[in-house]
């Protein structure tokens, strides 16, 4: 496959090919002559085309050629055809808007304007003679703007070859400023009628029939993280993906570590990529979907090395229109690879609207807890963060679109812009298809509607008349519970938030959620929960991969093939995985320190995991078993820390992530300390390396008593209450017998954190908390901040609510 490098570079056939002249006139206006400011009479889509195709040249990004029949040509067919008077009457709306459009179909466009197009579509065409296949774009003047994108409610159509055919095309395009939904769209948003021109775009098609296309947006499209570019591809045209009849793969990268030369992909999600939209072999002009074989849906469509580019260009973009525009412009662009010669193209770009556009209510942020639900009967992905409750409307096509009441859940396959006049009724939404950057999520967004989009199965699961309840509000990934769930909604605002001497930071157990929780007022995270991501983004056992030959379960060696399935190794499943759980939170809060516990599972967790029965002992009391450092170096299981390390190393040097430190949990003496930190350096992590700093957990009354010699192996201690708390009075904190007795303040507790903060800072290093107790309790977090600790991390949920407790305990005036 050609380098994504080259791809930028190619330079194809020149445009047009042939010897007719190309020169702008009253209606033509050639992409490479367009700027944002003509706009008003070319529309916000092939302004932006034209900005791409003259501004980015020199950055040897590739644009489709062609050229923009200009609003001119609009106004005259209105008025050639005496249509002025009919298109400002807007009422009765339906009927008005199926009169327009007959009215449209039935028009003759004037000759002069019939000369110029085909002129300039044969000029394009070249040595072909007017049989060029070219995209057929509406770009209306109110479109593509910071604050209403329009996204979807004008026609545009693909594949479109022949003089006669590109002229009733543009007519068609001119009909469809007065669809049902355009409407629709422009009532909603205040937009005069008669305000909106129509001009069309003829561009070159690109030929991702037969190859791959997809979106990519210069921000995380759901949080409003800025740091990020998120790209989703599947095959074929893109049609299929942004109308949401596809779920695609989905990649994120990160923009800071990408401008230094990393490669700092966060994430690589298959999806199921179901269709591919291609030519139609038979009828020339036509597109139909053909099933994607089985082999090409379970692998990634694009290469790390597209990837990375892909996401430069897009970064490209987002610097050059923020520029023009005088303001951080995060984008939505449009890209498409031509199968016939390898080239990447950018097809269109607009301006992403909905974080733009949105004004925080101060510093206020609504959250949702669900409390008690019922069964699971769907999940896909999260749009939105909300909670709904209503009763489900299945719909199988937009015919039906009339049985759905108001706040009532709509259930479909998936949506597309004809749907949208219904949208606004919906209390949510939830689709079989469609990824979170599908016109759907869009337009649920746009609308403040929560949605759950590529659930699979969720037309089958659910049933008319059913209370449901939709919730978006628990990381990437939403729910549909059967029933009423009972939820609770907090309102947090942190305005005014002074920076205190204790730095304030996060408890993080998945990249799930993390760039929404990095936007929360921290200075890091002071516990990032290796075992978490093990769990929930690996799920299988290391040594189940390093010792696959040992797995004799039929089953679980069935699904550990199937999930690796792909990889040269099934280690670098395990590593992949776990570097991007691990690089996902360490870009989400880059440059602030990000603090990763090394895994610390029981044995009867790890037996949990996929394959690990086969692999761990069954213990009576895991709680002080087979666990924590003395793990890293046994024989039974130091190939499995190994993959912990490569991963480790993977987001340090590959990513560019070097605010990632590490931290050792459960030391049980000074030897065990020796072994593990001689580990390490022989995984290649060693103290000092590329700015590594190595912490330890400081929860056993050992680590307290011998502190100052611990040290001496680390650059800064992190307690750890609950364990602390249960070796110093002798509780199991698993026994619910027991739990009575289970208790953080006791005066043992106290006087031993006391005495480490002491020892701790007296040695000149930090001291912090990652427990769960000061987050729990305001007044132990107040003794925290009394006794001088470094830094309080907290859970998310808690950040708000603790935070002016320090604040408070800071100046002396906290006493519970």
């Amino acid at each position: 496959m050609v380098s994504f490098g080259v791809l930028f570079a190619y330079r194809g056939r020149k445009a047009g090919g042939g010897t007719l002249k190309r020169e702008n006139t009253k209606y033509i206006r050639w992409f490479d002559s367009l700027r944002l400011e003509d706009l008003d009479r070319v529309g916000g889509k092939n302004a932006s085309i034209g900005e791409l195709t003259q501004a980015l040249r020199k950055e040897k990004i590739r644009v489709p050629d062609g050229f923009a029949i200009s609003v001119d040509a609009y106004h005259d067919f209105l008025r050639h055809n005496r249509l002025e008077s009919l298109v400002a009457d807007p009422s009765p709306k339906t009927e008005w808007g199926a009169r327009v459009r007959n009215a449209f179909q039935e028009g003759r466009v004037p000759d002069s304007v019939v000369q110029e197009v085909l002129h300039a579509y044969e000029t394009l065409s070249g040595i072909r003679k007017g049989r060029m296949d070219v995209a057929v774009r509406s770009s209306a003047t109110a479109e593509d703007l910071p604050h209403a994108s329009f996204a979807g409610q004008q026609d545009s159509f693909l594949n479109v070859e022949g003089s006669r055919e590109v002229l009733h095309a543009m007519v068609r395009c001119f009909a469809s400023l007065f669809n049902d939904r355009a409407i629709s769209y422009r009532n909603s948003r205040g937009f005069a009628h008669a305000s909106v021109s129509l001009s069309v775009g003829i561009q070159e098609m690109v030929r991702s029939d037969l190859s791959v296309s997809g979106v990519m947006f210069t921000l995380d499209p759901e949080t409003g993280f800025p740091d990020v570019v998120v790209i989703n591809s599947t095959y074929g045209l893109g049609e299929t993906l942004v109308k949401g009849a596809v779920n695609p793969d989905e990649f994120i990268v990160f923009k800071k570590t990408l401008r230094s030369g990393f490669r700092p992909i966060l994430k690589r999600e298959i999806g199921s990529k179901e269709q591919s939209l291609v030519y139609d072999p038979v009828h020339k002009s036509s597109l139909i979907g053909v099933e994607v074989p089985q082999e090409d849906r379970s692998r990634l469509s694009l290469l790390d090395d597209e990837v990375l580019d892909l996401a430069r260009a897009g970064v490209l973009v987002e610097n050059h229109f923020s520029r023009r525009r005088e303001h951080k412009t995060p984008m939505d662009i449009e890209w498409a690879r031509d199968g016939l010669t390898g080239a990447m193209f950018l097809v269109q770009a607009r301006p992403e609207t909905v974080h733009s556009r949105a004004k925080k209510e101060g510093t206020a942020q609504a959250r949702y807890f669900i409390e008690e639900a019922g069964p699971v009967l769907a999940k896909g992905r999260s749009v939105g963060v909300s909670i709904r409750t209503g009763v489900a409307r299945v719909i199988e096509s937009v015919e039906d679109l009339q049985e759905l009441s108001d706040s009532e859940i709509l259930v479909t396959t998936k949506t597309d812009p004809d749907w949208e006049p219904a949208l606004k009724r919906a209390a949510a939404i939830v689709t079989d298809r469609g990824g979170r950057t599908c016109h759907a999520a869009i337009i649920s967004r746009e609308s403040g509607i929560p949605a759950v989009v590529g659930t699979g199965d969720g037309t089958r699961k659910i049933k008319t008349g059913e209370w449901i309840t939709v919730s978006t509000a628990e990381g990437e990934e939403g729910f549909v519970y059967q029933g009423v769930a009972r939820f609770r909604t907090e309102r947090i605002e942190w305005e005014g938030s002074a920076p205190l001497r204790t730095r304030v930071m996060l408890n993080i157990g998945r990249s799930d959620g993390a760039l929404r929780h990095a936007q929360l007022p921290n200075d890091g995270v002071g516990l990032a929960r290796m075992e978490f991501m093990i769990s929930s983004g690996v799920g299988i056992h290391p040594m189940a991969l390093v010792r696959f030959e040992d797995v004799k379960d039929p089953e679980t060696r069935l699904e550990i093939e199937k999930r690796t399935k792909g990889f040269e190794k099934k280690e670098d499943y395990y590593i992949r995985k776990l570097s991007e759980e691990i690089g996902t939170i360490a870009a989400a809060f880059h440059p602030k320190p990000v603090i990763l516990r090394l895994s610390d599972f029981k044995s009867n967790e790890y037996s949990g995991l996929l394959g690990g029965k086969e692999f761990e002992e069954t213990e009576e009391n895991p709680m002080l078993g087979f666990r924590g450092a003395f793990r890293y170096s046994h024989p039974s299981f130091a190939a499995g820390f190994r993959l912990e390390c490569e991963a480790i190393k993977r987001v340090r040097m590959e990513m560019g992530l070097q605010n990632l430190k590490i931290m050792v949990p459960f030391v049980r003496t000074l030897e065990d300390s020796r072994n593990a930190i001689q580990e390490l350096k022989k995984n290649g992590l060693q103290r000092g390396d590329a700015d590594l700093e190595i912490w330890m957990m400081c929860e056993i009354p050992s680590n307290v008593i011998l502190a100052r010699e611990f040290l001496r192996e680390y650059d800064g201690f992190s307690i750890g209450s609950n364990d602390l708390t249960q070796l110093i009075l002798g509780v199991d904190r698993d026994s619910v017998v027991l739990s009575t007795l289970f208790h953080e303040q006791d005066p043992a507790v106290l006087s031993m954190i006391r005495e480490v903060i002491g020892t701790v800072r007296s040695e000149g290093k930090p001291i912090g908390i990652c427990g769960q107790a000061p987050s729990d309790h305001p007044d132990f977090a107040a003794f925290l901040v009394r006794e001088g600790i470094s830094s309080v991390s907290l859970s998310p949920d808690s950040m708000v609510r603790i935070r002016p407790v320090l604040e408070s305990a800071e100046k002396g005036g906290w006493n519970g």
